[in-house]
């Protein structure tokens, strides 16, 4: 049976465990990563941990997130400690995008780096078990002052070019004390991106991911499925202005998830005890390269199976603000 954690934020914090015979309070944690610090001390998976708990108060999910009483399924007290980053050209869809967005700019004949890298995942990215394999494109989107809740607004920047969507999955990791990490399960996720920016000169591509971004409200716990089918949609006053289904998991990556994570956390700096990662694993379908113009107001919608409650987040422009440098 299919284990879903999420974080209620009022009337009080409370970790809920949800599965397809209901949804309950989990009793005596009030996080996800405590929660998870609980397991690892007791030598728990998550699941079993759940259980040693027992349950507590039934609870109604979809009133809840009607509510908006449901926040991201992980956090923590400093928001430093939250690191976002992500690997591109991961799947088919985001590869022929880039290479037709940087071959258009280039006017280039010849192969793009774009495709260069997806293809050698393609030869390279589902290693054997227990070798490495190709490493990934890889960005870094920030910390946790970059997530925004599940129906949260995105605010791009008064700079920014753009502001589209990126569905997919995100691994949500938490480091353990001895610097081990530790894979508590996968969100939905918009990795939301400045794809004009990134049009204009590859070496933006830095530029272009820090943004913010959000995860749905549900972690999926236990054994990642090889197989995610979902919608990705844009509604504009009310009326759905571009739909399109996308694919994910491994089954339809060119890298393991495995192979993803040994590139990302054989960075020591990533293996700080108490930390939380959400990596974003790549992307299929961008409205971006079906001319797809995203204005203030528009609302971005994601949902796939197994996952039972949307992503949605709408889109507004931040201020502008005046940035200067002091000497001292």
């Amino acid at each position: 049976m299919t284990l879903r954690l999420l974080q209620r934020l009022s009337p009080t914090r409370a970790v809920i465990a949800a599965t397809d015979a209901g949804a309950h309070v989990v009793p005596g944690v009030d996080s996800v990563r405590a929660l998870a610090l609980r397991a690892i001390e007791a030598g728990h998976s998550l699941a079993e941990q759940v259980a040693a708990l027992g349950q507590g108060e039934a609870v109604d999910l979809s009133a809840l997130f009607a509510d908006g009483a449901i926040g991201s399924p992980i956090d923590h007290e400093d928001p430093a400690h939250v690191v976002m980053t992500g690997t591109g050209l991961t799947h088919l869809g985001s590869a022929e995008g880039r290479d037709k967005m940087h071959r258009a700019a280039a006017e280039a004949t010849t192969q793009t780096d774009s495709m260069r890298m997806f293809l050698e995942g393609v030869a390279g990215g589902k290693p054997e078990a227990g070798q490495v394999g190709q490493q990934p494109e890889w960005f870094y989107k920030g910390d946790g002052g970059q997530l925004v809740p599940p129906g949260g607004d995105f605010a791009m920047p008064a700079f920014a070019q753009d502001g589209g969507e990126e569905p997919e999955l995100a691994g949500i990791y938490l480091i353990g004390p001895d610097g081990t990490p530790h894979r508590l399960g996968l969100c939905l996720a918009n990795e939301f991106s400045d794809h004009v920016t990134e049009r204009h000169n590859y070496l933006w591509l830095a530029h272009s991911k820090l943004r913010q971004a959000s995860i749905g409200p549900e972690l999926l716990v236990g054994t990642p499925p090889a197989h995610v089918e979902g919608t990705s949609r844009i509604v504009r006053d009310g009326a759905t202005i571009w739909e399109k289904p996308f694919l994910s998991g491994e089954a339809n990556m060119s890298h393991t998830l495995a192979n993803l994570e040994h590139h990302h956390f054989k960075y020591a700096l990533f293996r700080r005890p108490g930390d939380i990662h959400i990596h974003f694993f790549g992307t299929a379908t961008l409205s971006f390269s079906d001319g797809v113009k995203t204005e203030e107001g528009d609302m971005f919608e994601i949902a796939a199976a197994p996952f039972t409650l949307p992503l949605r987040n709408r889109l507004t422009r931040a201020a502008a603000e005046a940035v200067a440098v002091r000497q001292l």
